[in-house]
C-alpha cells in the first residue's frame, strides 16, 4: 500500500487530492491545523507548521509521497528539512506566479522567476512560491513541482471564475457589465484535473499544470449561455473601470479574470509539458456547467471575495446609461 503524507489535505484543492489517493488505495495522513476534517479514510494529525517541532511524530516513518501546497517558503522548507530524508518522492503544488514575465505569450517552464523570499522579506505570493520551490528541487529526482494558474471548479474559495455564473445568473433579462475582452485570454485547469495530474504524474522537475488559452470573450459568452441570461452585455474601457475603482483580477470591487492590457502571458503560458507527461483536461463546458450550478447552490447573491456586487453593478451600468 502506498503510504502518502499530505501537508494540508483539508481544504479546497489539498482536499481533493487526499480523496484521489484514498480512492487509488492509498494509506493518506493529512497534516493540518484540524480546523476541517480531513477526508473520510484518512488519518489526521492537528499540528501548526509555525511549531518547529511539528514534524516530530511524522519522522519515525518513511512515506512513499509527500504531497506539499503551502504558499510560505518557511514552511515548506522546514518541512523539507524535517523529512526529506523520509520520502521517496515528493510533489510542490507551486504557482505561476512565480514568473517574472507576465508578457511573453506561449513561455514555458524555463521562464525567469521572482527572486525567491530570503527570511525577514514582507511577504509576497510569487516570492514564496519561489523560495519554497527552491527547497523541494534540492531533492533532486524525487522532487515534482506543478504550477498551476487560475484553478477554478465547483467550491473554489477565490471566487474568481465563479463570479461571472454568478453574474449572469443573478442579472436574468438585465444587463451585465464585461471587462475589455479584445486581445485577453483566459487560461485555466479545472481542480480535478490537477488533483488528478499530481496523484498520477511520475516525472520530476518543473510542470506548468494549466489547461489551453481560450480568448476571454469566448469563455464569458459560453458562461452566460450556461447561466441562461438573457439580457445585454454592457463592456466597458479600460481607462473607464480604472476611474471608477473597479480593480484587475481579483478582490472586493473587482472583474475577475479582467488583466491589464500589457499583461499577454499571464494566462497564455505553455501547457506543452502537462500534457506531454500525461495530463488530462475536461472539455471547459464541462467545468463550465459544474461552476453554474455550484454558484446556484451557494447563492448567486451571496457575499465574495471576488467580484462586484449586484448593487455596485447597477450603479456602474446606470453611469453608463444602462
Amino acid at each position: 500500500m502506498t503510504d502518502v503524507l499530505i501537508l494540508g489535505g483539508t481544504g479546497w484543492l489539498s482536499g481533493r487530492i487526499a480523496r484521489r489517493w484514498l480512492d487509488a488505495g492509498a494509506a493518506v495522513t493529512c497534516l493540518a491545523r484540524g480546523e476541517r476534517a480531513a477526508p473520510d479514510g484518512a488519518e489526521l494529525v492537528q499540528g501548526d507548521r509555525d511549531d518547529p517541532e511539528v514534524y516530530t511524530g511524522l519522522t519515525v516513518r518513511d512515506w512513499d509521497h509527500v504531497v506539499d501546497i503551502s504558499s510560505k517558503a518557511a514552511h515548506v522548507t522546514g518541512a523539507v528539512d524535517a523529512l526529506g530524508d523520509r520520502a521517496a518522492r515528493w510533489t510542490y503544488v507551486s504557482s505561476m506566479s512565480v514568473y517574472a514575465d507576465d508578457e511573453t505569450v506561449g513561455a514555458d517552464e524555463s521562464a525567469p522567476r521572482h527572486p525567491p523570499a530570503q527570511p525577514g522579506d514582507e511577504y509576497e505570493y510569487g516570492a514564496q512560491k519561489a523560495g519554497a520551490e527552491d527547497a523541494v528541487e534540492t531533492l533532486g529526482e524525487r522532487a515534482l513541482v506543478v504550477r498551476p494558474g487560475l484553478i477554478v471548479g465547483a467550491g473554489d474559495p477565490s471566487d474568481r471564475f465563479g463570479y461571472w455564473a454568478a453574474a449572469f445568473t443573478r442579472a436574468g433579462d438585465e444587463p451585465v457589465l464585461l471587462p475589455p475582452v479584445d486581445g485577453r485570454a483566459v487560461q485555466v485547469i479545472d481542480v480535478d484535473d490537477l488533483a488528478a495530474y499530481v496523484v498520477a504524474a511520475t516525472v520530476s522537475g518543473s510542470v506548468n499544470t494549466i489547461g489551453d488559452a481560450s480568448p476571454l470573450g469566448h469563455v464569458l459568452e459560453s458562461v452566460r449561455a450556461a447561466s441562461g441570461h438573457t439580457g445585454d452585455t454592457v463592456i466597458a474601457t479600460e481607462e473607464w473601470l480604472l476611474a471608477q475603482g473597479v480593480e484587475y483580477w481579483m478582490g472586493e470591487r473587482s472583474l475577475p479574470l479582467w488583466l491589464p492590457a500589457e499583461a499577454t502571458g499571464f494566462m497564455t503560458r505553455s501547457s506543452a509539458r502537462f500534457h506531454a507527461t500525461g495530463g488530462t483536461l475536461r472539455p471547459l463546458a464541462e467545468t463550465i456547467a459544474d461552476v453554474v450550478a455550484d454558484e446556484r447552490t451557494r447563492g448567486s447573491d451571496r457575499i465574495r471575495r471576488a467580484g462586484l456586487t449586484r448593487t455596485e453593478e447597477r450603479a456602474l451600468l446606470a453611469e453608463l446609461g444602462r
